[in-house]
């Protein structure tokens, strides 16, 4: 018989007790893997680059900045790119059908950030047909039901046309898939001549600038010195990655992170609780096996490493079980809701599998360590 063997048959010994163990672990690292996944995915920040840059407004998201400002950042000799955009938020159809809309400079997207959007030459190409025709991310598409050719009317909150209208029609020429899966693709790209040129206020005012420093450049001291360019204007700019802006944009809402530790903590302690104690009892219930191992010959040692093994197989059934369905729901419902299951998360969940099950089976392979022989005899 090999060890694994004797490890497979102490773990069924009581095979109902064994399956409800696993069930526990499993349902422990289910959500883990969906909380995790929900912050890696598009909801989350993981998904934003540390690199591109964007420039706004110090006084506030819905301040604009004056278009005057590109050539001077464009100046910054360690500028690679730069792009600006025009947010319009409005609705298709019902209100609650919120559609977001990015008004843009084809060319200077795709030079700034378009490997990140997916874009290709031949999607700036159909954008450019016409003022009016828009890209479309697969995401919004999907959720829509649009195809390519489609004709849209986006309703906006408070960007009103010269005419008094909110009504801005767009015609779909294309549709941009994202670098990947964890890319936000929920969004119109507009183009920023038409929208500058139709709208009432705010003209040849944009909402950011998108900064993609040369490479091997600090983005921190090139967002540090574009703010110094314009320190003293009448409109200070704030520069912050792509990651620090959606972060704290989150946390407007709520701290995402805290909520996921304070979900995933409370569920593996209660793990530890659950598995650690029903193992003691286990251990207990075995006390004259352990003992007729020590008087053959087997070491306290090895017992012990006996009774680790046994926790490590319940927590490795387990928790693959609930990485594994958690892997399911993410290729189910896709990114389009923000859950992005990815390596990392499987190897961060692996070392945990491992952790968890070595602090939850020390107790008690210590007390089995300690059991004298002759004491162990007794319980028969």
């Amino acid at each position: 018989m090999t060890v694994f063997d004797l490890v497979r048959k102490s773990a069924w010994r009581k095979p109902l007790r064994t399956v409800l163990l696993m069930i526990s672990v499993a349902t422990a690292f289910l959500i883990y893997g969906l909380t995790t996944s929900f912050v890696d995915g598009s909801q989350g920040s993981s998904a934003a680059s540390d690199d591109i840059l964007g420039v706004m407004s110090q006084a506030g998201r819905t301040q604009p900045l004056p278009i005057s400002y590109l050539n001077r950042i464009t100046a910054e000799p360690d500028v690679a790119a730069v792009g600006y955009m025009l947010r319009l938020r409005g609705f298709a159809t019902v209100e609650k059908n919120i559609i977001p809309v990015s008004a843009v400079d084809p060319r200077r997207l795709l030079s700034s950030n378009g490997k990140e959007l997916g874009l290709t030459s031949d999607l700036i190409g159909a954008l450019g047909k016409d003022r009016s025709t828009v890209l479309v991310g697969r995401a919004l598409a999907k959720a829509q039901g649009w195809t390519i050719g489609h004709k849209i009317t986006v309703t906006s909150f408070d960007t009103a046309k010269q005419d008094g209208s909110r009504d801005w029609p767009f015609e779909i020429a294309g549709i941009f898939e994202g670098e990947n899966a964890s890319t936000d693709t929920y969004f119109v790209v507009a183009q920023y001549d038409y929208v500058n040129a139709l709208r009432a206020r705010n003209k040849d005012t944009v909402d950011a600038f998108i900064v993609r420093p040369q490479p091997n450049i600090s983005a921190g001291e090139l967002a540090s010195r574009i703010d110094q360019l314009f320190a003293n204007s009448a409109a200070p700019t704030q520069t912050r990655s792509e990651k620090q802006f959606l972060e704290a944009f989150l946390r407007q809402y709520a701290d995402i992170g805290l909520i996921v530790n304070m979900v995933v903590g409370a569920a593996f302690v209660t793990l530890l609780m659950i598995v650690g104690n029903t193992m003691v009892f286990a251990v207990r219930e075995r006390t004259f096996e352990i003992g007729l191992l020590k008087t053959l010959g087997f070491s306290g040692s090895w017992i012990m490493a006996l009774i680790l093994c046994e926790t490590l197989l319940i927590f490795l059934v387990g928790g693959a079980t609930g990485l594994l369905l958690a892997l399911l729901a993410t290729r189910i419902t896709g990114p389009a809701i923000g859950l992005v299951f990815s390596s990392v998360i499987f190897a961060k969940a692996l070392g945990m599998i491992v952790l968890l099950a070595l602090v939850t089976g020390a107790l008690p392979a210590l007390n089995a360590l300690r059991i004298p022989i002759t004491s162990a005899f007794r319980t028969r």
